[in-house]
């Protein structure tokens, strides 16, 4: 872990990555940052004893490049970096939507790309990464992204071609849990629970039923078969779900979100 890695773009996303990092290993002195405003790089640098730096110092200086900030502000960030990045700098790429050859094409010749998309459960440790090699990019390249993101949750290797569908499982999918414990929430205060209650049932729930998935090593149609009792609650609250459509509207969500990704990496997205 000698080799120094810049954070661009150090949003709490970034800010993770960097808490993650140091607590697996990584020394403050080899990761330098760069932020927007200076406030939030003095911020970085109290916290965690991080070096900040302009987008070309990191360019120049870094041996890793890791590139978090938004999709649409790839452009300005590239303008500033481009002519500073040496071919044998690895880039990470962080951004929804930007597939590796459009930041290879910014790049000096041969540069390896490797995309990364991760999640917010990277803010505890609990990020799924999922993880492409660009076509310059080596094995020793792909293991270190693996090393850097594996300190904040799980890694997975995909082709390229599945990133946009990975976007939409995991990369927007805690936002589609958040929405499901918001209205099943509400659905608790309607039946005449107190709100704190509701949220600390479906919750709890909700880790509980997470680590079966994980553990039990069970497929979840097995899982829900075991708690929908012939003629009880369980199965009438799925007959509702289904009545309501509720399982194509969530296929249809996934499906936009993999769209979306789609026009971001064409340049249609702003």
């Amino acid at each position: 872990m000698t080799q120094k890695v810049a954070v661009l773009g150090t949003g709490k996303i970034g800010e993770a990555l960097l808490s993650g990092m140091i607590r697996a290993g990584w020394t403050p002195a080899d990761l330098l940052v760069t932020a927007r405003r200076p406030e939030r790089a003095e911020e970085l640098r109290t916290r965690y004893g991080v070096t900040p730096v302009t987008n070309p110092e990191a360019a120049k200086t870094a041996d890793t490049l890791i590139l978090t900030v938004k999709p649409q502000d790839m452009g300005t960030l590239l303008d500033e970096l481009a002519p500073h990045v040496p071919a044998d700098r690895l880039v990470i790429s962080g951004m929804a939507g930007i597939t590796t050859a459009s930041l290879e094409a910014r790049l000096a010749a041969g540069t390896p790309v490797v995309r990364v998309m991760t999640n917010t459960p990277a803010l505890v440790d609990e990020a799924m990464s999922v993880i492409s090699a660009g076509t310059h990019a080596s094995e020793a390249d792909l293991a270190h992204a693996e090393e850097i993101f594996g300190a904040v949750g799980k890694t997975l290797r995909v082709p390229e071609s599945q990133q946009d569908a990975c976007t939409a499982l995991s990369g927007s999918g805690p936002a589609y849990f958040f929405y499901l414990v918001e209205a099943m929430t509400d659905a608790g205060i309607l039946l005449g629970l107190p709100r704190d209650k509701a949220h600390d049932l479906i919750v709890q729930s909700a880790i509980g039923a997470a680590t079966m998935l994980r553990d039990s090593g069970e497929h979840p149609v097995k899982l829900r078969e075991n708690v929908t009792s012939p003629a009880g609650t369980t199965i009438n609250a799925i007959r509702e779900l289904e009545n309501h459509g509720v399982r194509a509207a969530l296929i249809a969500a996934l499906e936009a979100a993999r769209d979306r990704s789609r026009e971001l990496a064409s340049g249609n997205g702003k």
